[in-house]
């Protein structure tokens, strides 16, 4: 995939890309040649109770080299991109940081900050649910317009979160944006590194990791955690994780428990590579499969 000797040892590295491209074994294979801690930047992995159905390292991987950000947020939590910040601030001086994941906002606040925004309350949320979109917008116009003349006006969940943050705080987003504080670790001091896989060939490894999850355990996973479901916070969101509970629930067979899992997964890898083309382009490409 890359010559290791491309990789300075003395920078930390970021490695993205979509799911099931390789990115854990990259990570490994670094940490084990040039020494640092795999860090997590996967929204899922960090959740107690899904290691095989997030494809969370196993305890033979993290024996390997040393790892942070795993399995260590409680089922029932919302974990946003600032509480990974904040668990993230301390290991980056303790250890040269290999930074692995498929979440690109993880990455984006890593290297260019991100402002600490006040949580919408639940009923600003609903109000704004209840708006039309030329509502919405034409209060963004007249309370934040700076954010409205910037944003897709077309695009509802951009023009609704600039509203809900302006009637939740009486501020407007724009100002929030504008008072980001400096990145933890900018992109210029880092190695970063983004796999950009062929869909038809992530496609057909993703198939093949599902099944490899289902024969090790990704099932009695589901099982274990069927009482607690309905306490999942974010947890809940781990792909495959409804439709394996809902064959367990006698909803669905398990065959097309399986084949709702895998469509997710590669719906859910298509939006990583695009977000990452739109987003990523100062990143080192590294295509796959490899020439």
């Amino acid at each position: 995939m890359i010559d290791l000797a491309t990789i300075p040892a003395d920078r930390p590295v970021l490695i993205a890309g979509p799911t099931a491209s390789g990115k854990s074994a990259l990570a490994l294979a670094i940490a084990e040649a040039q020494g640092g801690t795999v860090v997590n930047a996967d929204a899922l992995q960090v959740y107690d109770g899904w290691r095989v159905l997030t494809a969370r390292p196993d305890a033979a991987e993290t024996a390997r080299a040393p790892h942070a950000l795993y399995g260590h947020v409680d089922w029932e939590t919302d974990y946003s991109v600032g509480d990974w910040l904040r668990d993230l601030a301390p290991i980056l001086p303790a250890s040269r940081p290999i930074v692995v994941g498929g979440t690109g906002l993880y990455f984006r606040a890593l290297t260019e900050g991100l402002a600490e925004i006040p949580p919408v309350p639940p009923a600003v949320r609903a109000e704004a649910d209840a708006m039309s979109h030329a509502a919405l917008l034409d209060a963004l116009d007249a309370g934040d317009p700076a954010l409205a003349a910037r944003i897709d006006r077309m695009n509802r969940a951009r023009v609704q979160r600039g509203w809900e943050v302006l009637a939740a705080t009486g501020r407007p987003l724009s100002d929030w944006q504008a008072d980001t504080p400096p990145p933890l670790l900018p992109l210029s001091a880092t190695t970063p590194l983004l796999l950009d896989a062929d869909p038809a060939w992530l496609n057909a490894r993703i198939a093949a990791r599902f099944d490899a999850m289902l024969a090790a355990g990704a099932l009695d996973e589901a099982r274990a955690n069927l009482p607690r479901w309905s306490r999942a916070g974010g947890a809940a969101k781990a792909i495959g994780a409804p439709e394996l509970i809902a064959h367990l629930r006698g909803e669905t067979t398990l065959d097309a428990a399986r084949e709702a899992a895998i469509t997710a997964s590669r719906q859910y890898a298509k939006r990583q590579r695009t977000w990452f083309r739109a987003r990523m382009s100062g990143w080192r490409r590294l295509p796959l499969p490899a020439p």
